[in-house]
């Protein structure tokens, strides 16, 4: 029997390059799943089975795992994607965006781990990999929502990682750096939508909108979404997945920037980066 992958948010970016790549595999049977499942209708012509999964829908997301453990026993392997942007100031930005952006990329998260976990613990094996990102480990203004979403997602998965390994499951973190994807589209809307124009922070926000729109066209500092397609493959396939794995050269670089330099240094650096007119 192969083995039964679950991967929300497959609609596009990283999840749908993922459902690609992992259907052309004989051992594999996924389940590329949406909000809107005509939006992954085509993923059929890959091998992969489409379903409707909300994360943010308690109804949709038993159905979406019911489905599976009828046809494999269990879950083998749920890849956690599924999530949004929420960009602003920490002053300006509505709450109501900011609970709405913890429900899909948090809670929606935990809840799909809490559905998949029983079958896999009979099971005695599985996988949960849970898509972060580099903004769990660092922080760049105008994010500081978005960012707390992350480091939720990282310190959920460290605790899970522990709880899980008596039971043969594994607990992995992918921390992507930017990708080319609609992620950087959708994250400049939500900043215009929060900001006040001529408000407090307009200078800010004019050049954290700059700075993601020069750093997402740089073909230096991002990266096409099947470069993390590849790695979650890796991380599916390991017989002793890493814990982490962080992508791109200019993520690692950050990263180890950050925890190396401290915060003094790396306020600095945002300062340069972030400054007017820049």
């Amino acid at each position: 029997m192969t083995t039964a992958v679950l991967i929300t948010g497959s609609s596009s970016g990283i999840g749908r390059a993922t459902a690609e790549r992992l259907a052309r595999r004989r051992d594999l049977t996924v389940y590329a799943t949406a909000r809107n499942p005509s939006s992954i209708a085509d993923l059929a012509d890959t091998g992969a089975v489409t379903l409707a999964l909300d994360v943010t829908d308690e109804g949709s997301m038993r159905a979406a795992v019911e489905r599976v453990e009828a046809e494999h026993g269990a879950v083998g392997v749920l890849v956690n994607n599924a999530g949004s942007p929420q960009y602003g100031t920490i002053e300006e930005t509505d709450l109501d965006a900011v609970r709405a952006q913890f429900e899909s990329n948090v809670f929606g998260l935990a809840r799909m781990v809490q559905l998949v976990l029983p079958a896999m613990r009979a099971a005695r094996r599985g996988r949960i990999i849970n898509v972060s990102s580099m903004g769990g480990r660092i922080v760049f203004p105008a994010g500081g929502y978005y960012h707390a979403s992350k480091y939720a997602v990282e310190a959920l998965s460290d605790a899970l990682r522990f709880e899980t390994a008596p039971f043969g499951i594994k607990v992995s973190l992918i921390e992507p750096g930017l990708i080319r994807t609609g992620f950087g589209a959708v994250a400049a809307t939500t900043l215009a939508g929060a900001a006040a124009p001529e408000g407090p922070y307009a200078a800010l926000n004019a050049a954290a909108d700059h700075v993601m729109a020069d750093y997402y066209r740089s073909r230096v500092f991002s990266s096409p979404p099947d470069a993390v397609a590849k790695v979650i493959e890796r991380a599916v396939l390991a017989r002793s997945p890493r814990t982490r794995y962080v992508i791109t050269p200019a993520a690692r670089a950050l990263v180890q920037t950050r925890r190396l330099l401290g915060a003094r240094v790396f306020d600095a650096y945002l300062a340069w980066q972030y400054r007017p007119g820049a």
